[in-house]
């Protein structure tokens, strides 16, 4: 698995690099729209067909407790490498504080079901490889989606490499419970999703180019701990004579970033006459969703 992953990295990154894909993206960040809107699709397809189904039988069908303990355990196999991320970032306490989480609750906790960690108010990060080579200073790269995985882009594939590398959980022995324990954890994660997508599905927008923008931003703020640097395509020209604007002009609405283009994002009437509502639910759905490519080992959607 690790190296049909890699190879599948490997692949998507030179195809990248190449431009091998479409030429007419309005979005400069995303130049293989062609390709990742294909993907997309074949990843929607493969969800609603198999894992989707399978991860509803399991929440109706697994009581509550069993299920935290399931998620517990997962996450917690995760917090060393966490550890290490924080660490090579420079954060060094948050560091310790990762290594003594897994320490606390592979002991107290009995092998990580339980969290007690967190009630001995040590933090729970979300820390992985991509993450770490953005706060070295690497670029995005282009957006991507990768085959059963979701969202990403060059540098966080990049990083999905090593994050699999190090993921104990595919250190598993035998083969079989190594498979058996995957497969647990992507099916406990997919159900821990249900409610977000149902509220996805049903917002009036182009879930593609929604994903990729709450993708986008959310992977920036987690860059920078939850406080970005405003990018350049969002800063006044220093040329230009403009009307100084207010807090929430200089901050965009989550649910459609100002970066998007012009041609993905609805036309303005059509988003007038959407409810209102729909828009900060299907931003928090999005941003739930979009969390697996993220932490993927440690929430094990």
């Amino acid at each position: 698995m690790l190296r049909w992953a890699r190879n599948l990295a490997i692949g998507l990154l030179l195809c990248g690099a190449a431009g091998c894909a479409t030429t007419g993206s309005a979005d400069p960040r995303d130049p293989l729209e062609g390709l990742n809107r294909v993907t997309y699709a074949f990843n929607d397809g493969f969800d609603k067909v198999l894992i989707k189904p399978v991860a509803t039988v399991y929440k109706d069908f697994t009581p509550d407790p069993i299920r935290t303990w399931i998620r517990n355990f997962f996450a917690n196999l995760y917090d060393p490498w966490i550890g290490i991320n924080n660490l090579l970032q420079g954060k060094v306490s948050d560091a310790v504080t990762d290594w003594a989480r897994f320490g606390f609750n592979s002991t107290l906790g009995v092998f990580g079901i339980n969290d007690v960690a967190t009630s001995m108010g040590l933090e729970k990060h979300d820390e992985d490889l991509g993450q770490t080579f953005g706060r070295w200073g690497m670029g995005d790269g282009p957006y991507l989606v990768i085959p059963f995985w979701g969202s990403s882009s060059a540098r966080d594939g990049a990083g999905l490499i090593g994050d699999l590398s190090a993921d104990l959980v595919w250190k598993f022995r035998p083969i079989a419970v190594r498979n058996t324990a995957v497969g647990v954890r992507y099916i406990s994660r997919r159900a821990d999703l249900l409610d977000a997508s149902r509220i996805l599905e049903e917002a009036a927008l182009d879930r593609y180019v929604f994903q990729r923008d709450a993708y986008l931003q959310r992977r920036r703020s987690l860059v920078y701990d939850g406080n970005p640097p405003r990018a350049e395509r969002d800063s006044p020209r220093a040329d230009a004579d403009v009307e100084p604007v207010s807090a929430a002009q200089e901050v965009p609405a989550p649910s459609i970033p100002s970066s998007a283009p012009a041609a993905a994002v609805a036309p303005a009437a059509a988003q007038e006459q959407a409810p209102q509502r729909a828009a900060p639910e299907a931003v928090e759905a999005a941003v739930r969703l979009l969390e697996s490519p993220a932490s993927a080992a440690a929430a094990g959607g």
